[in-house]
């Protein structure tokens, strides 16, 4: 078996190529035991190899977050157990860029720093950070209660807004004093009518210790007592929860994305501009309407304010408002964008876009001036920084280390997954994708973190076959730059799952007559089948009769659109079953500012050329109207036809939520967030884009029973609207949302979740190392 690699002829052997050759040799050899003996169970766990005549080195991981590393003696067939240090070493030298003899590696190790701290034991558990957090932290500290313990006064005492002192005053001075007055206050309130308000009973209440933000009613007022009492006399995770999402803390939240075209109209589609801008507007409206109802609830008369921080572009395409400096967002009633310019060294506004590979030396300058502009627009700190991608969560620790605010991390997509070996060949890459700095701004954004939210468990943890985005930073090695020998911890409680959902007024099922949107009927018929509805466009349908295959997504390599366009052109079967519409991107090379883009418009055009696809396929250039998508998704519902998405890796995958909130049957990547959105068989299929023709056929068999049995289509419709309504809404996502911000930051606040030694290492790592690298990208 070790032979049989060895003759394979390469120095690294992913995954597949390990299974392909080990099921080969067991049906070669006609031996079932094989794949029991302990060589067998290595091999099946293992992720990759590193080979070099006589060594083979495997990177096993036989569960989900745990790794060990081997090496075997091809020949002699000996075994040993190594570091990760070797085996990255290993690497090193395979790749040709080992370290000169008595040189020594820099060496990232962060778990020395994890020593001590919770850490979930259980891969199931991974995601599930805040309701470890609690179970884990709240016996401890309420242990120590009832020896004075005065960090949950001092918590409480800590909430004011303008000026105003709220939950607590200095009249109660200890925990045992807290606990009688709580039964008194109860006392005094059970007399009074439930719907009075703080008018009627605060006066009182002051003059026991309370202030504003217990509750709008006397009824909540109890209730909200009563929670606390019961946490004081035997602490439930549960109850502490609910207490901690009741308190008034957040006001204000900024959310960070720094890079793309960042408007409200006429920028999707254009370069690294796509569903990230969608997800955080509709963030934006989901978390300003729950803040108003918490709030509210607790009879807190404010406004929230949200601000949406992005690049100012004074060359901004005509038609969007990236030349802006503020902008309402619509749907909302106190939020808005503000956009803070990227300055050269001389201090020059920089006027032109710059693709996100770019970014990385105007970052820290940036940060500088937006914590100046967002304290003079809140009048005061933001409750919570939300950073977006990596280079919006890169900024968001900049300003959390000197505003001392909560910080939560939403990465979206992470680059280093996409790109095979982009760690290992970094210098080959670096001149293009600048991956040094991304890499390095990764590793310092995720662990100056106070929580990371994350759409799927797919982005943290992967399954037991594939590596998560997140998990991919554990251990890695940028040869002449420095070793990762723990990077990430997948098991750290700062992991939580918060899954988006898709505009509820947007997107909505086919079947819901009463609100479609047939005043766009006739600008989708041109749209799909005309003249393109003023749109680009090439193709036709020459049989319109057919159920419609719907694809839409900006035109990276990533997003695997040629691929797709390739399969069906591949498979007789699918063409002959239904036409292929393509929506993204734009249809001239020549009109593309992004090297990338323009690459995947020319292989769209030739393959579409190679497998005379015209009359099947039509190609409209991207949508930014999302209303006209919305009804677009419904259109394509009508003809009985479905959405697919081919990416090679999808992160979370915002138009598959989108299509199913619809009704729409979907047929999605199997890697990253769609393996977990879609059940499979049920709410849709999983397609594996490294094996195009088992797609096609998986796609032809659907339309082939879909055609015979009408119901099949309508199970698949009913399932995609039962999983979104389940688990993808903007208001699940808002709840759970602002009760980890407040759950976090009290921890923050009583315990040593600052993690302040960790800090200053990563402080030491930017200043030392990721500074250079991005002054290097400015030097050219």
């Amino acid at each position: 078996m070790l032979r049989r690699f060895a003759n394979l002829d390469k120095r690294f052997l992913l995954r597949s190529d390990l299974l392909d050759e080990f099921a080969a040799f067991c049906a070669a050899e006609q031996s079932n035991g094989v794949a029991d003996s302990p060589l067998g169970k290595a091999i099946q766990a293992s992720q990759e190899a590193a080979l070099e005549t006589p060594w083979l080195l495997l990177a096993v991981r036989p569960r989900i977050g745990t790794w060990y590393y081997l090496r075997f003696h091809i020949e002699t067939v000996d075994v040993e157990e190594i570091s990760v240090s070797d085996f990255l070493s290993f690497k090193e030298r395979l790749a040709g860029a080992a370290l000169p003899a008595g040189e020594w590696p820099l060496e990232i190790d962060l778990a020395p720093f994890n020593r001590g701290f919770p850490r979930l034991k259980e891969s199931r558990s991974i995601g599930h950070g805040v309701e470890f957090l609690n179970r884990r932290l709240s016996s401890q500290l309420f242990q120590d209660l009832d020896k004075g313990d005065q960090r949950i006064l001092e918590f409480l005492r800590v909430h004011h807004i303008k000026g105003e002192q709220l939950m607590l005053n200095r009249r109660i001075k200890d925990v045992a004093e807290l606990r009688r007055t709580l039964r008194r206050a109860d006392e005094y309130l059970v007399r009074q009518p439930a719907a009075a308000g703080w008018p009627e009973v605060g006066e009182t209440l002051q003059e026991m210790g309370f202030e504003p933000g217990w509750g709008k009613t006397v009824k909540r007022m109890r209730d909200t007592f009563r929670l606390l009492s019961d946490i004081l006399e035997a602490p439930e995770p549960s109850n502490l929860e609910e207490f901690l999402a009741r308190i008034p803390m957040i006001f204000s939240i900024v959310i960070l994305s720094p890079h793309g075209y960042f408007g409200q109209s006429n920028v999707l589609g254009l370069p690294d501009t796509g569903g990230q801008v969608v997800y955080i507007l509709d963030q934006t409206r989901a978390l300003e309407e729950e803040m108003h109802r918490r709030l509210d609830e607790q009879g807190i008369d404010i406004k929230p304010q949200i601000l949406v921080v992005t690049r100012l572009i004074p060359d901004a395409p005509p038609g969007t408002t990236c030349n802006q400096q503020t902008e309402k967002i619509a749907g909302t009633r106190n939020a808005q964008i503000l956009r803070v310019p990227f300055r050269d060294r001389a201090g020059e506004v920089i006027p032109h876009w710059i693709s996100r590979f770019e970014v990385w030396p105007y970052l820290e300058r940036f940060a500088a001036e937006v914590e100046t502009e967002i304290l003079a627009a809140l009048c005061g700190h933001p409750a919570l920084i939300i950073g977006n991608y990596s280079d919006g969560c890169l900024v968001a620790s900049l300003l959390s280390r000197t505003l001392n605010v909560t910080q939560c991390n939403i990465a979206h997509a992470l680059e280093k997954p996409k790109y095979l070996f982009s760690d290992l060949y970094w210098r080959e890459n670096d001149p293009q994708y600048h991956f040094s700095c991304q890499f390095t701004a990764d590793l310092i954004a995720m662990n100056t973190a106070d929580f990371i939210i994350t759409s799927t468990y797919q982005e943290i943890a992967g399954t037991p076959d594939s590596v998560g985005q997140y998990e991919s930073y554990a251990a890695f090695t940028m040869p002449g730059l420095y070793r990762t020998i723990q990077g990430v911890d997948v098991f750290d409680p700062k992991f939580n799952v918060v899954s988006p959902g898709a505009d509820p007024n947007v997107y909505f099922s086919f079947r819901d007559e009463r609100r479609r949107l047939r005043g766009l009927h006739a600008e989708l018929e041109a749209l799909v089948f005309g003249d393109g509805g003023g749109s680009p466009a090439r193709g036709g349908f020459a049989d319109r009769t057919k159920p419609i295959l719907f694809t839409m997504a900006r035109l990276d390599r990533i997003k695997n659109i040629s691929g797709l366009v390739d399969w069906y052109g591949c498979c007789p079967r699918l063409r002959e079953q239904v036409n292929l519409l393509v929506v993204g991107g734009r249809l001239d090379p020549n009109l593309s500012i992004d090297h990338e883009e323009r690459a995947q418009i020319e292989l769209l055009h030739e393959l579409i050329d190679r497998h005379n696809l015209e009359g099947q396929l039509r190609w409209v250039g991207f949508q930014s109207d999302r209303n006209l998508v919305g009804e677009l998704y419904r259109l394509v519902a009508d003809s009985r036809g479905a959405f697919v998405q081919p990416a090679l890796f999808e992160a979370c995958g915002l138009t598959v939520i989108e299509a199913m909130t619809c009704g729409l049957p979907t047929f999605a990547t199997c890697y990253g967030g769609p393996l977990e959105i879609i059940e499979n068989g049920v709410s849709g299929f999983h397609i594996d884009p490294n094996h195009g023709d088992a797609a096609a056929e998986l796609l032809a068999d659907f339309f082939e029973r879909s055609a015979r049995e009408p119901a099949h289509w309508e199970q698949l419709a009913d399932g995609s609207l039962a999983r979104i309504k389940a688990r993808y809404t903007w208001d699940l996502y808002a709840h759970r949302m602002m009760t980890l911000a407040r759950v976090y930051g009290f921890w923050k606040h009583v315990t040593n979740l600052e993690r302040q030694e960790t800090r200053r290492y990563l402080e030491m790592l930017y200043a030392l190392q990721y500074r250079s690298l991005a002054a290097r990208i400015h030097d050219g």
